[in-house]
């Protein structure tokens, strides 16, 4: 069953805020430690798949900046409350070398670790962008369409880098001259891109993408482009038209508001950690873009994202 509003929408928007504020608090506690995205989403019994994405439409900021930001204020604390040197008290809140406290800091507050020692009557004013999921109202999501997919193969070039700095029309032009080589062409070929990580956990070098161009018929890698396999199954398809820059609109209220609406655990989930039965399965998301941005303007751009569901 699919709900959207009323008492079921708001009862498991409090159990999802309750689970956030546990992976909060495991944050606070461990950030000394590395923390990694699945350790946190246990802790709040969400899949890893899904969580930043969570996180970031409960909270208003990704998973990452949170967690820079909790390190750079717990360091501000003990610059005005101890005497420990700007190099522990770096080691001790998670930084892994000090110019990294260093950088966050000047980020944030404008001046660095050693300059607020130095004037400890300066008042920080560092802005607290959190805020909550009932506090925005400026996005209104359509309603998705809910999908059986069988599996998709699709052509695939693979990068590791800044996602922002991707040579995408590069990429579908070796796959098109793959499907001219091959003789692969079809009705039905689509442009698929999927995203793995959260450029705001991840290192922009470290960020793994895989843009794909979905094939009707047997394809073999070369040419530096391989094979892959797009998982079947359900998906809740929803639809943004306008620029590639909007969608990140789009993400945060489908884990905002659709995701809360279409749990079954009720207000208090006691599934096993990592097991929560709601709405999504542990599946990559995945984009697809339905026309051609050299030829369309921006906001006429038409992209449909899938949401793997149970």
């Amino acid at each position: 069953m699919l709900y959207f509003c009323g008492m079921k929408r708001n009862e498991t928007i409090e159990s999802y805020n309750r689970r956030i504020d546990a992976a909060v608090e495991f944050i606070d506690r461990h950030l000394d430690e590395e923390l990694e995205l699945a350790d946190i989403a246990r802790v709040a019994n969400f899949s890893p798949f899904h969580f930043h994405r969570i996180f970031r439409a409960f909270r208003g900021e990704p998973l990452g900046s949170f967690i820079t930001r909790s390190r750079v204020e717990a360091a501000a604390r003990l610059l005005r409350y101890s005497e420990l040197p700007v190099e522990t008290i770096a080691y001790n809140v998670g930084f892994g070398v000090p110019s990294s406290l260093t950088k966050a800091f000047q980020r944030i507050y404008r001046i660095t670790p050693s300059e607020y020692r130095s004037g400890k009557n300066i008042q920080l004013n560092n802005i607290n962008i959190m805020k909550t999921v009932q506090n925005d109202s400026t996005f209104k999501l359509r309603a998705p369409k809910i999908v059986e997919l069988d599996p998709k193969t699709a052509l695939c070039v693979s990068f590791r880098g800044d996602y922002k700095q991707l040579d995408y029309s590069g990429a579908f032009a070796r796959m098109w001259a793959l499907v001219k080589k091959q003789g692969l062409y079809s009705a039905g070929i689509e442009h698929i891109g999927i995203f793995h990580n959260d450029p705001k956990v991840t290192d922009a070098a470290d960020l793994l993408t895989d843009v794909c161009l979905v094939v009707k018929k047997t394809a073999v890698a070369e040419d530096g482009v391989g094979v892959l396999t797009i998982d079947g199954g359900r998906y809740a398809v929803f639809t943004h038209v306008g620029p590639y820059d909007d969608v990140q609109k789009v993400y945060d209220a489908i884990y905002g508001e659709w995701v809360p609406a279409n749990c079954t655990c009720g207000d208090d989930c006691q599934c096993p950690p990592g097991e929560c039965k709601c709405a999504l399965r542990d599946a990559p998301v995945f984009e697809k873009y339905v026309n051609d941005p050299d030829r369309v303007a921006p906001e006429k751009l038409k992209t449909e994202i899938y949401i793997p569901i149970k």
